[in-house]
Protein backbone atom coordinates (compact mmCIF):
# COMPACT_ATOMS: atom_id res chain seq x y z
CA UNK A 1 0.00 0.00 0.00
CA UNK A 2 1.39 3.30 -0.97
CA UNK A 3 0.00 6.57 0.30
CA UNK A 4 0.17 9.55 -1.95
CA UNK A 5 0.19 12.77 -0.01
CA UNK A 6 0.03 16.12 -1.71
CA UNK A 7 2.03 18.66 0.22
CA UNK A 8 1.31 22.30 -0.41
CA UNK A 9 3.96 24.72 0.66
CA UNK A 10 2.75 28.16 1.45
CA UNK A 11 5.19 30.94 2.07
CA UNK A 12 3.92 33.88 4.03
CA UNK A 13 5.85 37.08 3.58
CA UNK A 14 5.26 39.76 6.10
CA UNK A 15 5.49 43.13 4.45
CA UNK A 16 6.27 46.07 6.66
CA UNK A 17 5.76 49.08 4.47
CA UNK A 18 6.84 51.91 6.73
CA UNK A 19 5.22 54.65 4.65
CA UNK A 20 1.88 52.82 4.70
CA UNK A 21 2.03 52.39 8.48
CA UNK A 22 3.05 56.03 8.93
CA UNK A 23 0.26 57.38 6.74
CA UNK A 24 -2.31 55.24 8.55
CA UNK A 25 -1.00 56.47 11.91
CA UNK A 26 -1.23 60.09 10.79
CA UNK A 27 -4.75 59.52 9.46
CA UNK A 28 -6.07 58.09 12.72
CA UNK A 29 -4.24 60.68 14.83
CA UNK A 30 -5.95 63.35 12.73
CA UNK A 31 -9.34 61.75 13.40
CA UNK A 32 -8.62 61.71 17.15
CA UNK A 33 -7.47 65.35 17.17
CA UNK A 34 -10.58 66.46 15.25
CA UNK A 35 -12.81 64.47 17.63
CA UNK A 36 -11.29 66.01 20.75
CA UNK A 37 -11.34 69.45 19.13
CA UNK A 38 -15.05 69.03 18.50
CA UNK A 39 -15.61 67.94 22.11
CA UNK A 40 -13.63 70.97 23.33
CA UNK A 41 -15.79 73.24 21.15
CA UNK A 42 -18.97 71.72 22.56
CA UNK A 43 -17.84 72.06 26.17
CA UNK A 44 -16.58 75.64 25.83
CA UNK A 45 -19.14 77.20 23.50
CA UNK A 46 -22.31 75.12 23.18
CA UNK A 47 -22.90 73.80 26.69
CA UNK A 48 -22.66 77.24 28.36
CA UNK A 49 -25.55 78.43 26.17
CA UNK A 50 -27.92 76.13 28.07
CA UNK A 51 -27.11 77.55 31.51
Amino acid sequence: MSKEVDVEKKTVEKKNDVSKIGSTLIKYLTYIIIFFGFLWFLVNFVFPLFE
